[in-house]
């Protein structure tokens, strides 16, 4: 039995099994002697594997290569180490399922268990393992490596998963990896069952982001129509005929974690930030010309915050560059598309991708005409801003952070900011998301691969809130988004 993460027995409290028994003659007896299995089994593991290492590197060097090679599937990202974290799910492919024969061929014919180092080895030193490390070994050797979510846990001791291609539920004793195992994380691995005992025999080195769930259900949804053309659901035969197709998801996720993010703009342009400049023969026509640029401002509220000379002319007035709505955000009423500031001569705007750059030159020559003059336009990457930034940019950040968490100690102000945040929230629900094929999340619940993949981003969203991707204080409610789209509430 699994219990909650946080949940601690005392050895003379009742079993939470229900027999009525104390937890010291119940179950805590079976959690011992589960332990000593995967104590057990581990260093017969660890043995095996070290054995069959030295093996490798005494016989068979010149093929890791080749292994490596073959488990990038032709497409090698990074150089091959023996000490490298990778070695954790390159190693147990290479030792135990390599079969350079099959590399890359369509998987239509029955395939050999095991590969090559596998049998090569049993053949030379078969004779010196134990019982217990040929059963490790043929486990090893039978067992596909898929993509798994945990369900439960009991940190230090054991968790549950589901394989997310299968369907199929393990309870998993495994004392290293389950200790910083929350519900709902996702990886990559092979479960070896034994007698007595589950455990997680490896596991690749990154943690899988539950954004990334929507990938490995496209994977399931693949294979599904590939064993549904022979009228059988998906079995563990199917995951190791298809095994370089489960690869290259789990390749493909762990290179775009390596990948720098793509900064984009509302618009999902480039951030490219630039800076146009322009000569104008005077401050108020330019503005008369552009300030229908502010969209749904007037002139006279746009005027609150201007600059006048003596004579009562306009010297200095600065506004955003606005369009009615958004695309992404439908409770945005306006999207800022950049800034204009004008300075009796000098007109400055701003924008934050190259497209807005030139559509907002050509709308400034069109509305000024021959009285603007386009005298220069400087564009900056955010690496290259950030690196030109000096200390007082910094220090001023610091300064701002400080302000806003004064104005959030305004019970009121801090009122009418959770209040905005939680209508943006539930808006989510009624937005196309690229993800999700360009339906809304609502849209997506009715059918049940949606429905997961909608879980799991409100469940990745809600971890995001946890580590402060919001203001101190501002905390949404994301079991209201759950109730609009009829799923099920999580547990605070």
């Amino acid at each position: 039995m699994i219990l909650p993460a946080d949940e601690k027995v005392g050895r003379n409290d009742p079993c939470p099994c229900g027999s009525g028994k104390k937890y010291k003659r119940c179950c805590l007896q079976q959690e011992a002697a589960s332990y000593s299995l995967w104590a057990q089994q581990r260093d017969a593991s660890d043995e095996l594997t070290r054995a069959m290492i030295r093996y490798v590197r005494d016989s068979h060097e010149d093929l890791t290569l080749d292994a490596w090679e073959d488990f990038h599937l032709g497409k090698v990202t990074r150089r091959f180490s023996w000490s490298a974290d990778e070695q954790m799910i390159f190693m147990p492919y290479f030792l135990f399922h390599w079969n350079p024969e099959f590399v890359g061929r369509r998987k239509k014919v029955s395939m050999p268990v095991g590969g090559v180092i596998a049998h090569s080895f049993l053949g030379a030193n078969g004779h010196r393992i134990s019982e217990l490390q040929r059963q490790i070994l043929d486990q090893a050797m039978k067992q596909p490596v898929s993509f798994y979510q945990v369900l439960a846990g009991k940190p230090g001791e054991s968790f549950q998963l589901v394989d997310v291609l299968t369907g199929s539920q393990s309870d998993v004793r495994e004392q290293m990896a389950s200790q910083q195992a929350k519900a709902g994380d996702l990886l990559y691995g092979s479960l070896w069952t034994l007698p007595g005992i589950t455990v997680l025999g490896c596991s690749a080195p990154i943690k899988i982001p539950l954004s990334w769930k929507a990938e490995i259900i496209g994977l399931r949804k693949m294979l599904r129509r590939r064993s549904a053309r022979q009228n059988r659901p998906l079995s563990v035969e199917d995951l190791l005929r298809y095994a370089d197709e489960i690869r290259a998801t789990y390749l493909l996720i762990r290179d775009s974690l390596n990948t720098p993010p793509r900064l984009s703009n509302t618009d999902g342009d480039p951030l490219v930030f630039h800076t146009l400049t322009f000569q104008v023969d005077s401050a108020e026509n330019a503005f008369e010309a552009l300030a229908p640029l502010g969209e749904g401002r007037s002139k006279e509220k746009l005027l609150d915050d201007a600059e006048f000379d003596e004579a009562g002319r306009l010297r200095r007035i600065a506004f955003d560059w606005l369009k009615k709505g958004n695309s992404k955000i439908s409770s945005w009423d306006h999207t800022i598309l950049g800034s204009i500031k004008i300075s009796e001569h000098s007109l400055v705007a701003e924008v934050n991708s190259e497209k807005r750059a030139k559509r907002l030159r050509v709308e400034i020559e069109k509305r000024l005409g021959a009285s603007a003059t386009h005298q220069s336009t400087v564009a900056q990457t955010v690496d290259e801003m950030l690196a030109k930034s000096p200390k007082r940019d910094r220090a001023r950040a610091k300064i701002d952070e400080e302000t806003v968490d004064d104005i959030l100690r305004d019970p009121d102000v801090r009122k009418q900011i959770q209040e905005k945040v939680q209508k943006q929230v539930e808006a989510w629900a009624y937005q196309k998301i690229p993800i999700l094929g360009g339906r809304t999340p609502m849209q997506a619940v009715r059918d049940p691969d949606g429905r997961e993949i909608v879980e799991s981003l409100l469940l990745d969203w809600e971890r995001r809130a946890d580590d402060g991707v919001y203001q101190p204080g501002i905390c949404p409610d994301f079991n209201a988004v759950r109730k609009l789209l009829k799923l099920a509430p999580t547990t605070p």
